[in-house]
């Protein structure tokens, strides 16, 4: 007896249903099921999440487009299918933009949907999400089964509330009902300040904010220059008890050493010249709450004794004061330098660094971090095309494979900053389909170095032929020394050029060519 193709998709997924699967896969399997009953280019599964729609997976769109944030108000047929409960099918010729023109796998040159269709996901009655199915032939869905159709979405639904239950059973018992909310505040769940990834490094690092921060403990954030280490600071506190208290933030780096003090612990009036009125430092303005210290490692010796004592007794004097304040405060510190080493080399103060390092807590490098650098890009191109009025702004292959290529040393920051000279670059240069509709970025765009490992290695191994053993940092950082002062040399000393030949952001090549003792 032949098995009917609906009952064929539909056996599977209902087995899945008690299964105790991640949350990936379960959905996986459900696009997949999904695009093996129609005939269908693309499918997607996404999270309403306030006023914006998050990918939770997707089967033949761009990898990027799990990292795209969609507001639901720039995107009027994703607002047209929450508005109608049931399945909505739009013309061929309907004149509203689609959100995934430019990001079906495989088919660069022919880039526009022209057949798609959606529904609504309700889970307990409360709109949940969308499930979509996209087309580039026009007459894909003219023969649709709609029965089956509304079936499929209906156990859409259930894999939905399935695996939300599981989730939350599972981490009931793994945690207590506190940490459930710290995890998922952690994970990014509020789209304003949101951690993206899906690398095995980046889920570690999401468990560990999810530890920490339900206590009070101290934390010391290290990590390279812009892998976010502030975004880390901002969830910790979203998900802390202290969450409805301010966080409040200060950048060693940028006070001048007569300020440090002042902006800390505040001061009294007629405390030094321009101190024209008493004013609350940050550690009373965080009171109850969260205070940040960015690049504590630059922080003078003299204010690090100070904010030693604040710690240990939750008591400052304002500069100019004799007067005690009492303070409640959580500190979240952060660091692009080794303060081990500071300590050992005298810079830094040994009893503050054990006060503050509490719970150590590393970010991994965007190198270390796979294919998250394509959800990463997708995110800064969708903020780029609402910023930019464009109807759709995507990645060629050859960026795409450009970008993982790359050794990324200005990390997240470098990233953003490149996605919006590029897209800045390809409007400039009208790089757009042949409707002139959908924005394309082509690795030239991204003015990346296009060395293959190959030549990379024959590099290395010309800089240096004979191998006498050594730390890796050391030998790292040397053959770092060499290719800068060669591009110096190349360029005159123009560090803007030197910057374009070794593909770096100027500011990036600055900051390198400091910790390599160069400036």
């Amino acid at each position: 007896m032949t098995t009917h193709p609906l009952l064929r998709a539909l056996i599977p997924l209902v087995a899945d249903l008690s299964r105790d699967l991640p949350e990936e896969e379960r959905y996986r399997r459900l696009l997949g099921a999904l695009r093996a009953l129609l005939p269908a280019d693309a499918a997607a599964l996404l999270r309403l999440d306030g006023d914006t729609l998050v990918p939770l997976a997707v089967d033949g769109l761009s990898p990027d487009t799990l990292g795209r944030r969609f507001r639901v108000s720039e995107h009027p047929r994703f607002e047209s299918l929450l508005a109608h409960r049931g399945l909505t099918r739009f013309a061929a010729d309907c004149a509203l933009p689609d959100p995934y023109d430019g990001l079906v796998e495989g088919l660069d040159g022919h880039l526009e949907v022209h057949d798609c269709l959606g529904c609504p996901l309700y889970v307990d009655e409360q709109p949940w999400g969308l499930l979509t199915l996209d087309s580039l032939d026009p007459a894909s869905f003219d023969n649709l089964n709609l029965d089956n159709l509304e079936a499929f979405a209906s156990l859409a639904a259930a894999t939905v509330r399935a695996a939300e239950r599981i989730d939350a059973l599972t981490r009931r018992v793994e945690h207590d009902e506190q940490l459930v909310e710290v995890y998922r505040e952690a994970a990014g769940q509020q789209a304003r300040r949101e951690l993206i990834g899906q690398s095995r490094e980046h889920q570690r690092l999401l468990e560990e904010i999810a530890l920490v921060a339900g206590s009070d403990l101290s934390v010391l954030i290290s990590g390279e220059t812009g892998v976010g280490k502030e975004l880390v600071a901002q969830a910790i506190h979203a998900a802390s008890p202290r969450a409805e208290k301010p966080l409040i933030s200060l950048n060693c780096a940028a006070l001048p050493d007569t300020l440090v003090e002042s902006e800390l612990f505040g001061h009294a009036r007629g405390a030094f010249s321009g101190a024209v009125s008493e004013r609350h430092g940050k550690f009373e303005l965080a009171d109850g709450g969260s205070l940040f210290l960015d690049e504590v490692g630059e922080l003078p010796l003299a204010a690090q004794a100070k904010l030693l004592r604040v710690l240990q007794s939750g008591q400052l004097q304002r500069v100019g004061s004799d007067r005690e304040h009492r303070v409640d405060v959580r500190v979240i510190a952060a660091t692009n330098r080794d303060l081990a080493e500071e300590v050992r080399a005298g810079r830094f103060r040994a009893d503050l660094y054990h006060r503050l390092s509490v719970y150590p807590l590393p970010v991994p490098p965007l190198r270390e971090r796979g294919r998250d650098v394509l959800l990463l890009a997708g995110f800064f191109l969708e903020q780029n095309r609402a910023r930019l009025g464009l109807r759709s702004l995507r990645l060629t292959g050859e960026a795409q494979a450009a970008l993982l290529a790359y050794d990324w040393p200005g990390n997240v920051r470098e990233l953003e900053h490149l996605i919006g000279r590029a897209a800045l670059k390809a409007m400039a240069a009208g790089e757009r389909s042949e409707r002139k509709r959908i924005l394309s970025i082509g690795a030239e765009l991204l003015g990346l170095p296009s060395a293959t490992p190959t030549a990379t290695a024959s590099a290395v191994t010309d800089a240096a032929p004979n191998f006498v053993g050594g730390n890796l940092r050391e030998s790292t950082d040397q053959f770092q020394r060499q290719q800068i002062n060669a591009a110096l040399e190349h360029h005159q000393h123009n560090w803007a050029a030197a910057a374009r030949e070794l593909g770096l952001d100027r500011a990036n090549l600055h900051r390198l060519a400091k910790r390599l003792g160069l400036r």
